[in-house]
């Protein structure tokens, strides 16, 4: 997945995002900013998930915003 495309409609998205996920506070979306890894790892965190199954919903999310 493009990052940059990512980062670049990362105020359009966050809501999808919080929305997804809603362990994901505000301020956990501010500070990860479209980065990708920094998502994964709040998922993980959040979520108590390993980083595989945070890095397949991540990708499972972004297909389906069609990114």
């Amino acid at each position: 997945m493009n990052t940059d495309l990512v980062q670049g409609r990362w105020k359009e998205i966050r809501g999808s995002i919080k929305a997804n996920w809603n362990k994901l506070t505000d301020d956990d979306l501010e500070e990860i900013g479209g980065r990708l890894n920094e998502l994964e790892g709040r998922l993980q965190n959040r979520y108590g998930w390993a980083r595989e199954q945070a890095r397949d919903s991540v990708s499972s999310f972004l297909r389906s915003v069609k990114l």
